[in-house]
This record gives structure tokens, sequence and C-alpha cells, in this order.
């Protein structure tokens, strides 16, 4: 017999649920399209549920329903990004525990999923970040968050080091455990606090520098050429630029960063688009190689 497919699934159960309490069928025309599933958990996107005839389904009975018909035990819905410190303003709707594994390209990423944020759409950069280090290069990670890119780095690649630098204390403690469980903890080393206090610390020692930060990493951009060592290396700065002009924003990166004070002629080596950020904007990675000028 074919299993009902998730869709089917969470119109049949919150159907049933919908009936039992008197509600209007047409309900569940307004149910949600897509969420995000990883591990026994389920995101739901924003705004969901939240129209005035829901009032009389919406509540603990409801959490429970989804979970059983998309046959997980945890609910949350996505909220706003929001702070300096780009903490995640997820809700936990249904069970008790925020703490969570994802296992992605084989590493394991642990956070809690309430207060730290994770984008399923990077994971191509992830990998590629995997790919990209070299044998017995130093890498800093000026915004490494739970470890996004340094984690691929130090998994899959040969490079010797990576320095993160984190200031949310949720992000580090989730950094942390991660380390430890993909063995990898002997070769980084966490730089908790402000990275304008930290990151000076590293002065010339870096062979590439991830600014992973958006919208703008701008304000880490002299950090990271001074974290560069004076035979040079790679940036690899995010950003968002126009979905129709990407070019624009690379011109500008360069530009802004050739005005700084620093040794160096700047070439790029080459542009990724991450995934769209915004309807007519899209999330790209920028390569730059820094040479000594002659």
């Amino acid at each position: 017999m074919h299993e009902q497919d998730p869709h089917g699934r969470l119109r049949e159960f919150v159907g049933q649920l919908i009936q039992q309490n008197g509600a209007d069928p047409s309900l569940l025309e307004s149910l949600p399209k897509r969420w995000e599933k990883f591990a026994d958990v389920v995101l739901l996107p924003r705004r969901s549920f939240k129209e005035e005839a829901w009032n009389h389904v919406r509540g603990p009975e409801l959490w429970s329903t989804i979970a059983s018909a998309l046959k997980v035990k945890r609910v949350g819905e996505i909220g706003e990004i929001v702070g300096e410190k780009r903490e995640s303003t997820v809700e936990l709707l249904h069970g008790q525990d925020d703490w969570v594994v994802r296992r992605e390209n084989a590493i394991d990423y642990g956070y809690n999923f309430t207060q730290c944020m994770f984008s399923a759409g990077n994971v191509n950069e992830r990998r590629r970040m995997g790919e990209v280090g070299r044998n017995g290069e130093t890498v800093v990670d000026l915004f490494s968050g739970i470890g996004y890119y340094s984690l691929p780095m130090l998994v899959k690649s040969q490079v010797n080091h990576v320095h993160c630098c984190e200031w949310n204390p949720n992000a580090i403690k989730a950094l942390k455990w991660s380390l430890d469980r993909n063995n990898v903890a002997n070769r980084c080393t966490i730089h908790e606090g402000d990275n304008r206090m930290t990151a000076p610390h590293l002065s010339g020692q870096a062979d590439r520098v991830i600014l992973g930060l958006l919208p703008t990493a701008e304000g880490g951009f002299e950090l990271a050429i001074n974290c560069l060592k004076n035979d040079g290396g790679f940036l690899h700065i995010h950003g968002i630029a126009p979905a129709s002009d990407h070019q624009s924003w690379v011109d500008e990166i360069i530009t802004k960063l050739s005005n700084l004070d620093h040794d160096f002629s700047i070439s790029e080596t080459s542009r990724v688009r991450v995934k769209s950020y915004a309807p007519h904007w899209d999330h790209l990675v920028l390569d730059l190689h820094f040479i000594p000028r002659a």
C-alpha cells in the first residue's frame, strides 16, 4: 500500500481535529505548504495558523497533531533572526527540549534551535568550505557562529588550525560541543567576545579569512586583512547582491577593500550564488586573493 505523503497526512490529521472542534473546514486551505524538517524536528513558517479562524483549534492539541502527522517529536515556529548577535527567535510549540544534532555531509552540528540559527539553504557553501582549505593552512573565521564553515574545513580538509571568533554564548556552547563531537577540538581555538577586540591578536597569522556575516560583513574588512600573512592569502566574503546585477556588488566590495590601508593587490578567484535571500536579492560569496605588491 502506498504511504500517504506528508502534505496529505497533515491535511487528514488536522482535518479530523477541525471536525472534532466544529471549526470551519475551509481552514485546511490555509495549511502551510512547506516547512523545514531535520532530525525529529519540524519548523513551521512564520505566521502559520495565525488567522483568527484558527483560534478555536490553535493550541497544544494542534501542535501534537502536527507532530503525529509529520512523524516528529518536536514542533517549532520560525521567527526573525534578531539583534547584533544574530539570535534565532524560533518558538518551541511541542516538545520539551530544543537541543538538536543535525548531520550534514558526515558532520554533526549540535545547537539549541530556539537560540541559534542554521540555514539549510547554505548546504553547498558549507560543503565547498570543506574543499577549499589546503594542507597546513591557518584559517580565521571572524563570525563563526556554531561553526557553519569552520567545521567543514576542520573535518573535511587538511587545514592546520582554525581560529573561531564568536560573541554569542549560545553559539559558543554549540561550537564547543560540535568540535568535540567531530574530534577536531585540538585544531581549533575559540576567541570569545567581540572580534574587534580578539581578532587583532591574530595579526599576520591567516592564510584564509572567512567573513560569513549577513547582510554585510563590511565591518570586518580591516580586521580580515590585518589577519592575513605578509605573503597574502584569501578572503571569503558573504553578502547580499541585487539578483539582476551581481557585478555591481563585486565591484563595490573590491573598491572598498582597495581603499583600505594595506600592501596587497586584490584579484577575484570566484563568486558563488548561495541562494535567494529575498525577492530580487541573492546571497553571494566572493573569494578574493590578496597578493603582496611588488
